[in-house]
């Protein structure tokens, strides 16, 4: 068992992350969130035991979007334990539409990009991305001062993606493939054409640069999320990553990682 850290202003730590199932904890003095929930309920019980959180003490979980590795254990878990759902209206309504509106009392709250939800002690600030989904979002979340952010499954980066990361203590951040193995890998053309699009995922060398360009003394924690099972690897992923870091960002003192595909990593805690 992980243990939490006292004191504590947000921590955060990936329960699953991949194509096969993306789960992010995130905890505050007083709130308890979930990014996600793409893996079993059975599996989020577990991670989240495994870093000391009771499920049933799970305040809200805030969804991406609708993508099945994005969702798949929401029904059930959030069923058994009647947590609130957050996402953008379009994104409910795919949701809803899926599981044929049974989730018992749960509550389905609307998000709407840019605009702040506050959540106990947390205040979290949903900013839209660029992906193959009915209203994708990321979420900024900042508590007692402290800013961490998720930004996941988008195609591209620009100016407002770069302002709605600047000025964070920590960061999940996808680097899903590695452009070379990508091209030259199983995928049939039309899938790579989508995956290394404007509507799929961030490469390897995509996600240093955004990374460069919100650079700042305050980033502590970096941990790299949702990498392709056939197109990246996690070593790969990392020194692509910590080479942009070392060339135009030096003399800076951060933590980087690598979430795993099916073991949570460990809890990060901005203090």
């Amino acid at each position: 068992m992980i243990e939490r850290t006292g004191g504590l202003k947000v921590e955060f730590c990936s329960i699953a992350s991949g194509s096969s199932g993306n789960c992010i904890f995130v905890g505050t003095s007083e709130a308890n969130i979930l990014i996600d929930a793409g893996i079993s309920a059975k599996k989020i019980c577990e991670g989240l035991r495994g870093i000391d959180i009771d499920p049933a003490d799970i305040d809200g979980i805030f969804i991406t979007h609708e993508h099945i590795d994005h969702i798949q254990g929401i029904q059930v878990f959030a069923k058994k334990y009647n947590i609130d759902i957050y996402g953008t209206k379009k994104t409910l309504k795919a949701l809803i539409a899926k599981y044929k509106e049974d989730f018992g009392d749960c509550r389905m709250i609307e998000i709407i990009p840019d605009i702040d939800i506050c959540l106990k002690d947390a205040i979290i600030h949903p900013f839209a991305v660029s992906h193959d989904a009915a209203d994708p979002v990321g979420y900024r979340i900042e508590s007692e001062g402290k800013r961490f952010a998720v930004a996941t499954d988008l195609g591209f980066f620009d100016d407002y993606i770069v302002d709605n990361l600047k000025e964070l203590d920590g960061i999940c951040i996808e680097a899903n493939h590695d452009i070379n193995m990508l091209m030259v890998g199983k995928y049939p053309y039309h899938l790579k054409q989508r995956v290394a699009g404007p509507k799929g995922h961030l490469s390897n060398d995509a996600c240093a640069d955004l990374l460069c360009r919100i650079f700042c003394e305050r980033l502590k924690h970096i941990l790299l999320i949702h990498l392709s099972k056939d197109n990246n690897y996690a070593e790969l992923a990392f020194e692509t990553v910590r080479a942009e870091l070392l060339t135009r960002c030096p003399h800076h003192e951060l933590s980087l990682d690598v979430a795993g595909r099916n073991t949570p990593s460990d809890i990060f805690s901005i203090l």
